[in-house]
């Protein structure tokens, strides 16, 4: 009797022509317009890069939108991980309704939820009038950059953390209670390590799309210099200013920065899914 062997076909490409049309892609998508940043900014000598990127004015920007961008980020960590778990595990009246009112901030145009939370957190806006006499300024103040900045972040991490809690076993947190352990060790020992990569990376996403937000900002900001003013909206200004090699040259550096967070955040994920992984 004579043995056949055949070889495993897969539907999709082989390794080789799929990652030479991902390199391919991620070249023409990606690496080639970054590249052309620092090509655009190396027209212009050492001296006029420094005395671009740390004018004072631009220092403020950068402080406020890593400062805004990670407040926000955080914030959303916390309270997004409530709202997948209760979209995950409760059944409630208008489920669907909530869980379609999470995706609203990628539907809206960014300019539209700008206005709109610039009419809300105003002075005499629904929200803002009662803020108003405890002496907190939402619109036109750091605060309100940070508050548009959690808005389009959300669904980032309810849509990151949603997978992840529904594949986590409900029987693993009974055997826990079971064997006397408190909700809050449950929480501890349980649920967080093992959401906790998803988690990150829902941080990072949020994160990620802040630092580079600029119309749902720009309305409820003021656009103060030294006090409101975002990266972005400095970038634009050069840009306006045909200053071309000095908006690339502000864009290099939060794009640096931006990267070395990313990767800090990646490192940190990479090492708790490692350490649960080896039951540390």
């Amino acid at each position: 009797m004579s043995h056949w062997k055949f070889k495993q076909r897969s539907v999709l490409p082989g390794f080789g022509l799929a990652l030479g049309y991902t390199l391919l892609y991620l070249s023409l998508i990606v690496l080639i317009p970054l590249s052309a940043l620092f090509f655009k900014t190396a027209t212009m000598t050492w001296g006029r890069i420094w005395d671009t990127v740390s004018d004072p004015r631009v220092v403020a920007s950068y402080r406020l939108t890593f400062g805004a961008s990670l407040a926000a980020a955080a914030t959303n960590a916390a309270f997004g991980f409530v709202v997948a778990w209760t979209l995950v595990r409760h059944h409630f009246p208008g489920k669907r309704l909530v869980d379609a009112v999470v995706d609203l901030p990628f539907a809206l145009p960014t300019a539209v939820s700008g206005i709109a939370l610039t009419a809300l957190y105003a002075e005499n806006g629904w929200i803002g009038r009662w803020l108003e006499p405890l002496g907190i300024q939402a619109a036109f103040s750091p605060l309100g950059v940070a508050i548009a900045l959690t808005f389009i972040g959300l669904p980032f991490v309810v849509r990151t953390l949603q997978p992840a809690l529904e594949d986590l076993d409900v029987e693993v947190e009974e055997a826990a209670a079971s064997l006397g352990a408190s909700r809050f060790e449950t929480f501890r020992r349980i649920i967080l390590p093992t959401v906790f990569p998803a988690l990150l990376t829902g941080f990072a996403l949020a994160f990620a799309r802040a630092l580079g937000e600029y119309g749902s900002v720009v309305f409820i900001a003021g656009n103060m210099p030294m006090k409101t003013e975002i990266t972005p909206l400095l970038i634009i200004v050069k840009l306006e200013q045909y200053d071309y090699a000095g908006a690339t040259a502000i864009a290099v550096v939060t794009l640096i920065a931006s990267f070395a967070i990313l990767l800090a955040i990646n490192l940190i994920q990479w090492w708790s899914g490692y350490r649960y992984r080896i039951g540390g």
